[in-house]
């Protein structure tokens, strides 16, 4: 496996990979976003390179002795020809790393990096693209008036004349049908409804009925006597509380295989004045020693800015969760 593609697979870990004596890798992370032009931008992580973080990590090293399947010196010693290569080949072209950046120098012997911006190293966003969002098209209906027939006979439209041009007969037995079907409907609803509303007069006095009895026992007094005092003992059993667990934000100093070289380290550091701590291992089992740990993402970056800019110290940045 080649270094640039162990970096490239780093990157999608770890906010910071470094490279001994080259510099170091950084991913900064980007929320969701949606422009004025209707644009979406999943979260993403970018790449920024930094020539002053050359201190070895042991991270890189780890990582590529464990995919190649030698030993840890080993993986140092080819890191170290690589470099060296690469040094060589900055001073004549630029350096190429597919799917993260190009570095070049320029005219004044300074590095710079241009990141591809192709790869989006956030895996909480895998398979989101950005995409623009289309405008809601308005669909009008048009609605066709449809004009009302006028009803222009006047006469009783129930019974069909017999003849065209013949004046209508009515019949008898016909009309008197249709006032029995009148009648019989108005007694059928008139039972109804009656019914209905002796149903729903007997819910109402059944309520106020039960208030009624509900007043009266909290009004009541009862002489129940004499009564002996009864003693219950409970054995109550604390109940383990709940830890839950806290967010750190952390100022790493470098990682270590040994828990006794991170205790060390950690020591050497408390000694010096800092708030020194052993922070969350990471996945590959490395020992994370830190120059402090805090409850803020704010304290962390100060901190981080005050020992890179100011003291000159190798640190990098780390969520834990």
């Amino acid at each position: 496996m080649q270094l640039n593609q162990i970096i490239k697979d780093l990157l999608y870990q770890y906010e910071c990979v470094t490279i001994p004596r080259f510099g170091a890798f950084l991913t900064r992370s980007h929320n969701i976003k949606v422009n004025s032009n209707g644009t979406f931008f999943p979260s993403r992580k970018e790449v920024n390179f930094n020539q002053l973080l050359k201190s070895n990590d042991g991270i890189l090293a780890h990582y590529m002795a464990q995919k190649e399947k030698i030993t840890y010196e080993l993986a140092m010693r080819l890191i170290e020809k690589e470099v060296s290569s690469w040094k060589k080949k900055l001073q004549t072209q630029a350096l190429r790393f597919p799917g993260v950046g190009d570095i070049i120098v320029n005219e004044h012997k300074k590095i710079i990096f241009h990141p591809w911006g192709k790869v989006n190293f956030d895996v909480h966003s895998y398979g989101l693209v950005t995409f623009d969002r289309q405008p809601l098209i308005n669909i009008s209906k048009e609605y066709k008036t449809i004009p009302l027939m006028e009803d222009t006979n006047k006469d009783d439209l129930m019974f069909a004349p017999e003849n065209e041009g013949s004046p209508i007969k009515k019949s008898p037995i016909v009309r008197y049908a249709a006032i029995g079907i009148v009648v019989i409907s108005l007694l059928g609803g008139s039972y109804f409804f009656g019914d209905r509303y002796v149903a729903d007069q007997l819910i109402v006095a059944q309520q106020k009925a039960q208030i009624q009895i509900e007043k009266n026992v909290q009004e009541a007094t009862f002489d129940l006597g004499n009564l002996k005092a009864v003693e219950v003992v409970f054995n109550a059993v604390p109940k383990e509380s709940e830890i839950i667990p806290l967010d750190y934000y952390s100022v790493i100093a470098g990682s270590f295989r040994s828990l006794e070289n991170a205790e060390k380290k950690v020591k050497q550091l408390i000694d010096e004045g800092y708030s020194a701590e052993i922070a969350e291992s990471n996945s590959e089992g490395l020992h994370r020693a830190a120059f402090g740990r805090y409850k803020t993402k704010k304290e962390a970056i100060n901190m981080l800015y005050f020992l890179k800019y100011t003291l000159k110290e190798d640190a990098w940045y780390l969520e834990e969760n």
